[in-house]
């Protein structure tokens, strides 16, 4: 149970992270073709600025394992219906969220804020300061080259799902975070410590010190009677 749970865990972590690491590269150009003697700027557009909601979608997943590992019984398979719920959001924001509209205004986006990427493609560059322009007075089209990409935040996702559903069939049975971190003697030592329990009121029914060693208090200047009659008797 213990290997399983680990294992679960684990493929829900690394489809999170494949999800993170696919949006945040290049998933699509953006070309704009200015009028001379402008160049043309051709622009990288990440699967962050066309899908942000997969990536927001990965952290929350992120967070549901953690959950995941924090709950038990009814509590861990809501959990674990929850992660599979965000891992399929996660792969169709990925796949339907990347059009060549979408792509040209991420594109307008980024150099209206000054944060670009790409190179031009003919002429003289004119610099980061120029890129508005030369992108406000083109025509642009989208060049979808990141299919590579989108194929790991889908593969991500899947694994999102498939870890979530594991936790909704078999979460109940996997050890809860308490008994993970007991020791192996701590639960071998409850029963003898239900036995001491049950010896310490017995001792103190019959008017006997259960902390003082053998029963009797060395502060207590009489003896036990069996020594008396045994003195008695010698």
């Amino acid at each position: 149970m213990r290997r399983e749970f680990a294992l679960v865990l684990l493929l829900g972590a690394a489809g999170a992270g494949l999800v993170l690491l696919a949006t945040r590269q290049a998933w699509a150009q953006a070309v704009f073709v200015a009028p001379r003697p402008l160049p043309a700027q051709d622009i990288s557009v990440t699967g962050q600025e066309l899908v942000p909601l997969a990536a927001a979608l990965a952290l929350a997943a992120l967070a549901c394992l953690a959950a995941v590992i924090a709950t038990r019984s009814v509590a861990r398979r809501v959990a674990g219906a929850l992660l599979a719920v965000l891992g399929a959001g996660a792969g169709v924001a990925a796949t339907t969220g990347v059009r060549a509209s979408a792509v040209l205004a991420a594109a307008r986006a980024a150099a209206s804020n000054g944060n670009v990427g790409g190179s031009t493609t003919s002429g003289n560059s004119p610099g980061n300061a120029a890129h508005p322009i030369v992108i406000a007075g083109s025509s642009g089209h989208a060049v979808m080259a990141g299919a590579p990409w989108r194929a790991v935040a889908v593969v991500g996702a899947v694994a999102i799902i498939l870890a979530g559903l594991a936790t909704v069939a078999r979460g109940p049975r996997w050890p809860v975070m308490s008994a993970r971190f007991d020791r192996p003697g701590q639960r071998a030592a409850q029963p003898q410590r239900r036995t001491d329990s049950a010896t310490m009121w017995e001792s103190l029914s019959q008017d006997i010190d259960p902390t003082v060693e053998g029963g009797v208090d060395p502060k207590d200047p009489r003896e036990p009677a069996d020594q008396l009659d045994g003195g008695t008797r010698g």
